[in-house]
C-alpha cells in the first residue's frame, strides 16, 4: 500500500516507518495519523513483522509538532474530537501494540512529536535532537496524552517543569531525566534503532506481547500484579514457551 505522507519498508522482520514531510518539519496532521495507523496496524498483525522503527525524515526533524493550521479555529467540542481521535488511532495504538515500537528521535520532537516518542516502548535519540511541549506558550496543554506519558517517564515534577516553561531539552539531558534509553551520533541512529530491534528478535514475540500488557497496566486501571500473573500463566500455553523452557 502507497501512503502519502509516510513511507514504509519491511526488512528482516523489521517495520521501519518514516514520517515523511520533511518540508512541514514531518508535522502530525489527520491524514498522517490516519495513514501511521493504517501502517501500524499492518505491522501489528503481519507475521513476519516483530518490531516496528519510528522515525522522521531529513536531519531537522523527528515531528516537530501538530499541523497547527487544522485546529486554529476549533471549538471546545472539536478540540475534544481532535484529542480523543487522535489518542485512540495513534498515541494510545502505538502504547498498546503488541509488536515493540522503536522512536528514532531525529532534531526536534515538539508537541504532538514528543508525545509520539513518549508512546513508543523505547526511545533513541541523536545527539541533535531537541525535545519539548510548548503548548503553554499557545495557551494550550498537550493533547495526545503528552501531561500523563511525560510524567510516567521522568516524574511530576520534572514533567511539570518541562510543560510550564514549554522548554526543550537536548538529548543527552532527556537521557539523565531517563526520558529517552541511549543517545547517539545523528549517523548512528537508524543502525542503533536497528541493532535494539535485533536483540529483541531474539527473544519470544509472544511474551514480549506478554510484558507491554503487564507493564501498560501499572498505567492503568487495571491491577498490575494481577496482570502479570494472568500474562505469566498464559504464557506456559503457549509453543514458544514450551520450547524455550525445553
Amino acid at each position: 500500500m502507497s501512503f502519502e505522507n509516510i513511507l514504509v519498508k519491511n526488512e528482516n522482520r523489521i517495520c521501519t516507518i518514516t514520517l515523511n514531510r520533511e518540508k512541514q518539519l514531518n508535522a502530525l496532521n489527520t491524514e498522517t495519523i490516519s495513514e501511521l495507523n493504517m501502517a501500524l496496524s499492518q505491522a501489528n498483525e503481519a507475521q513476519d513483522i516483530r518490531v516496528v522503527i519510528l522515525t522522521g525524515s531529513g536531519e531537522k526533524a523527528f515531528v516537530a509538532g501538530a499541523d497547527i493550521k487544522e485546529f486554529a479555529d476549533f471549538k471546545r467540542s472539536e478540540a475534544y474530537r481532535l484529542s480523543d481521535e487522535g489518542q485512540k488511532k495513534l498515541f494510545d495504538f502505538v502504547e498498546n501494540m503488541k509488536k515493540p515500537v522503536i522512536a528514532a528521535i531525529n532534531g526536534f520532537a515538539l508537541g504532538g512529536g514528543l508525545e509520539l516518542a513518549l508512546s513508543a516502548h523505547i526511545r533513541i535519540a541523536s545527539t541533535n535532537a531537541k525535545m519539548g511541549l510548548p503548548e503553554v506558550s499557545l495557551g494550550l496543554i498537550p493533547g495526545y496524552g503528552g501531561t500523563q506519558r511525560l510524567a510516567q517517564n521522568v516524574g511530576k515534577g520534572k514533567a511539570l517543569e518541562m510543560i510550564m516553561t514549554a522548554g526543550m531539552i537536548g538529548a543527552e539531558e532527556a537521557f539523565s531525566w531517563g526520558l529517552v534509553n541511549q543517545v547517539c551520533e545523528p549517523e548512528e541512529l537508524i543502525e542503533r534503532a536497528e541493532k535494539m530491534a535485533s536483540k529483541i528478535l531474539k527473544n519470544s514475540g509472544n511474551a514480549i506481547a506478554s510484558a507491554i500488557k503487564s507493564v501498560n497496566a501499572l498505567y492503568s486501571s487495571e491491577n498490575g500484579f494481577e496482570k502479570e500473573k494472568k500474562e505469566f500463566a498464559e504464557c506456559f500455553e503457549h509453543p514458544e514457551s514450551q520450547e524455550g523452557i525445553t
